[in-house]
Order: C-alpha cells, then sequence, then structure tokens
C-alpha cells in the first residue's frame, strides 16, 4: 500500500478542488425537483463543472476495462434503492423519492470528491430517517480523524452508530485515498474494529462515504457494469465528504457554503 502525504502546497490545491466539488452540489439543489430527469441534472452539473469552474468532470470516460465500458455520465445520481454509481438518463424523479448526487472534479491536476442526499419533495419518515442517519454516521466517522488514529476507529464509528438506528452498512464499497489520482490507497471502510487498520498520518486525503441500507446490507451490480442496487430493494443513503489529516486533528475539504455538521 502506497498512501501519499500531501505537502502544504498540494494540501492547497486539494482545498480548491473540494470547494469547487461543494459549489456544484449547491449549484444544483434548486434544480432536484419532480419531473426532472437524471439527464437534465447531470447536463447541468456539467456545464457549471466546465464553463463556470474551469474544472474537468472526473467520471465521465472513467474506468474502461474489460468488459465493461468507461462511465458515460459526468456525475452520478442513485435514486431510493441504487446503492452508488447510478447513471443519469431519461427517468424522471417523482414526489417522495431520495438521491444521491455524487460530484468529482479535477481542478489544477487534483480531484474533490463529495456526494449529498437530496429529497424530491417530502420524503417519507423512514427515507428521512435513513437519510439523517447517514449524514451523521458520515461526520461520526470524521470526528475519529487525527494523527495516530488508525482507520478501524473510523469504521467503527460509522458501524456503531449505523447498527444502533437498524441500519446496515454496505461492505462491498467503501471510502479511498484521493489526490492526484480519483482512487488512491487506502481503502476506508465504514466497519471495522477500534484501533485496526492502517495508522494516520498528517497530509493524507481520503474520502469517508458510507452507504447504509434499510434493509439488508447486500448488494448486486447490473448489467451496465456500474450501477450498484440492494438486493432486497430496500432503501439506500449515502453521503460523502473529502478529508484531509491535519497536525490537530481533520479539515473537511468539501463542505458546502453554509453546510454545518452535527
Amino acid at each position: 500500500m502506497t498512501v501519499t502525504i500531501k505537502s502544504p502546497e498540494e494540501q492547497q490545491r486539494m482545498r480548491a478542488a473540494g470547494r469547487a466539488a461543494g459549489a456544484v452540489l449547491s449549484m444544483i439543489q434548486p434544480h432536484v425537483r419532480p419531473g426532472v430527469s437524471t439527464a437534465e441534472l447531470d447536463r447541468l452539473c456539467h456545464e457549471f463543472i466546465v464553463g463556470e469552474l474551469g474544472c474537468i468532470a472526473a467520471p465521465l470516460n472513467y474506468g474502461g476495462s474489460a468488459g465493461r465500458q468507461p462511465f458515460p455520465k459526468s456525475i452520478c445520481t442513485s435514486i431510493n434503492h441504487v446503492v452508488c454509481h447510478g447513471i443519469p438518463g431519461d427517468k424522471l424523479l417523482k414526489r417522495g423519492d431520495i438521491v444521491n448526487v455524487d460530484i468529482t472534479v479535477i481542478k489544477d491536476g487534483f480531484h474533490g470528491d463529495t456526494s449529498q442526499m437530496f429529497y424530491v419533495g417530502e420524503p417519507a419518515v423512514l427515507a428521512r430517517r435513513l437519510t439523517e442517519t447517514t449524514r451523521e454516521a458520515m461526520f461520526a466517522g470524521i470526528r475519529k480523524v487525527r494523527p495516530g488514529a488508525r482507520l478501524g476507529d473510523v469504521g467503527h464509528a460509522v458501524q456503531q452508530l449505523a447498527e444502533a438506528r437498524g441500519y446496515s452498512v454496505v461492505r462491498e464499497y467503501c471510502g479511498h485515498g484521493i489526490g492526484r489520482a480519483f482512487h488512491e490507497d487506502p481503502q476506508v471502510l465504514h466497519y471495522g474494529r477500534p484501533g485496526t487498520g492502517l495508522e494516520l498520518v498528517s497530509g493524507m486525503t481520503f474520502t469517508v462515504e458510507p452507504m447504509l441500507n434499510a434493509g439488508r446490507p447486500e448488494v448486486k451490480l447490473l448489467p451496465d457494469g456500474w450501477t450498484v442496487v440492494t438486493k432486497d430493494h430496500s432503501l439506500s443513503a449515502q453521503w460523502e465528504h473529502t478529508v484531509l489529516v491535519t497536525d490537530t486533528g481533520y479539515e473537511i475539504l468539501t463542505l458546502r457554503d453554509g453546510e454545518t455538521p452535527p
């Protein structure tokens, strides 16, 4: 495992990339409403990322390999029982949906990665509770970040809060190191035991992005090679921030204007 430690100059570039990613979510929020297609959300985000911010949409044409086409859009939109990596298309949002919009931009060679859950109209009580718990779980994990802590501390904090509320943690997908590359070491699991795993060091940057299911934790990959859904068709929610390990704790690089951690 090779974990990159960012220099002060690289940290500044990561801050700029993180602010840009957060700005995209702030921009798209008023457009997430009933009757809008996820393809339209993708178009608006792409134009803002490229035109307004002068950045690159990292997901577009990312990850092609044998048997799998590159990701075809600039953002991910994951609705209701879609866990992650939903591909924008003609599907129209309807009242009561919950949708995760996942943004990754490249600015001056560095990546900023963040995602947010949105309500389309008024959500059901279960959907709201799952969404709010997932956000709390993300921040519970982030609050464990400091030099000398271990990744198991982060994962345990997420898992403990989620399972205490009756939700399950998706095991197959996790957070990741980030910087000049979209996905770097280490893998950041959202479950684990305290005091285990990689020791955190000032200058590391990685994402904390738990996926919680209202039902069982098992997921399946659809034939498009990207879209991941819950096996039991239960609701799923995800939140994500990019985090920097500082000398004294942590800094969230993708906070949006007006966003206050719980």
